[in-house]
Parts: C-alpha cells; sequence; structure tokens
C-alpha cells in the first residue's frame, strides 16, 4: 500500500508498482531499519511475481533505502541521522530550484491536483492522525517536483525527499507541532498557483531550513 499520491501515470509496470508500493513502507518505516526483506512474502503481500519484485529491490537499493549482501539477503537500510546535513545540503539548492520552475509550469492536470492537496492541507487539525499528515507532506512535495517538468530534477528530489522524510519519521514523536509544518505548503501552493516563481522559490528555500532546524533541535 502506498501512502501519497504523485501524479502516476495510468499502466504502470508492475515493477513500477511494486517499487513504488514498497518504497513508501519503506519511507514510513512500515518496514522497519534493518528489517529483511523476504522475498517469499513479498510476493504473497503484493501480489507481484519475483521479476518485478526483484526489478523493484534492485531501483531500492539504487535509492538507499534498502541493501543486499551476498548469501544473506536484503535488508532495509538503518536510517542515518548524521545524513541530515548533507541531504539538507542538496536539497537547500535543489527545493527552491523545483518551486520557481514549478510556479512557471503549471498546466491543467498539475493545476488541479496542487488545488487539491491544498485543499487537504486546509482539512488539517489536532485531530488528523499523523501518519496522514506526513503522506500529505509527501504528496505535495512529489507534485511540486512533477509541476517542475525536469524529470533529472523531479527523480534526483525524490530520492532526497524519501531520505528526509525517513529522517522525519525517527524523530516526529519528538516535534511538537508537525501540522504545523505541512501547513508551510499553502503559501507554497499559492504561489505557484498564481505563478509567482520569485515568492515560491522563497518560501521553499525557508521551507527546507525550516525543516532542518526543527529535526536538529530533536536529536
Amino acid at each position: 500500500m502506498t501512502t501519497a499520491t504523485d501524479l502516476a501515470p495510468a499502466g504502470l509496470s508492475l515493477a513500477e508498482q511494486a517499487y513504488r508500493a514498497l518504497r513508501d513502507r519503506l519511507i514510513m518505516l512500515d518496514i522497519a531499519p534493518g528489517e529483511p526483506l523476504q522475498e517469499l512474502q513479498l510476493v504473497r503481500e503484493l501480489g507481484f511475481g519475483r521479476t518485478p519484485l526483484r526489478e523493484a529491490l534492485k531501483r531500492l537499493e539504487t535509492d538507499h533505502l534498502v541493501v543486499s549482501y551476498p548469501r544473506r539477503g536484503t535488508f532495509a537500510t538503518r536510517v542515518d541521522i548524521t545524513e541530515l546535513a548533507a541531504v539538507s545540503e542538496v536539497r537547500q539548492l535543489l527545493e527552491p530550484l523545483a518551486a520557481r520552475k514549478a510556479a512557471g509550469n503549471v498546466g491543467p492536470e498539475t493545476r488541479a491536483a496542487l488545488v487539491e492537496a491544498r485543499e487537504g492541507i486546509e482539512r488539517l487539525d489536532h485531530a488528523t492522525p499523523q501518519r496522514e499528515v506526513m503522506a500529505l507532506d509527501l504528496t505535495v512535495h512529489r507534485l511540486v517536483y512533477r509541476t517542475a517538468g525536469n524529470h533529472h530534477l523531479e527523480e534526483s528530489l525524490i530520492r532526497l525527499d524519501n531520505l528526509a522524510t525517513r529522517i522525519w519519521c525517527v524523530v516526529v514523536d519528538r516535534l511538537p507541532d508537525v501540522a504545523g509544518h505541512i501547513r508551510e505548503h499553502l503559501g507554497l501552493l499559492d504561489a505557484i498557483l498564481a505563478g509567482d516563481q520569485e515568492r515560491a522559490e522563497s518560501i521553499a528555500t525557508e521551507h527546507v531550513r525550516h525543516f532542518d532546524t526543527a529535526v536538529r533541535s530533536v536529536i
């Protein structure tokens, strides 16, 4: 089961479906760090054959979400909180670029998806389950990356955001206002929908800085 919508095109291959399903389980720590991934069990749970599953696992290893050892098997990678600085350093360069490009590249399909995501954020309150809040964060980021219209930038940022979200999942119970962090996206989405590239870039820069500061405050 995936946890976020990212404008997935219709007709995905089985390998792509398996990849996305496992990716979000790993990101949200449904598969715990260090836990072995049992091939037969995953085949039964996900309903995919061994070939697409193995293709998915190879991609997830490239994403640094799983690691394979000869004669031992495949395991979910450990969450290395010390990686936060390296991840944030690159995100601070690429997130503002994606936001700027997205603001200049909104089409009918992406506009509808961005508006829907914005409405989802507005519905958040203190009773919203934490998992739902975090899934919405993934959704917004992936929508912005897709709207930017550069698949190299999109792929790079998805990988970085996945790693940042895993770190976030480790410390989220110690953070005081997770929903407040997501509400920062309202201004970003408004800027993108209005085509305001400079404002979108500025808000994205501040959002990454705020995330880094918030996580560092509890580690």
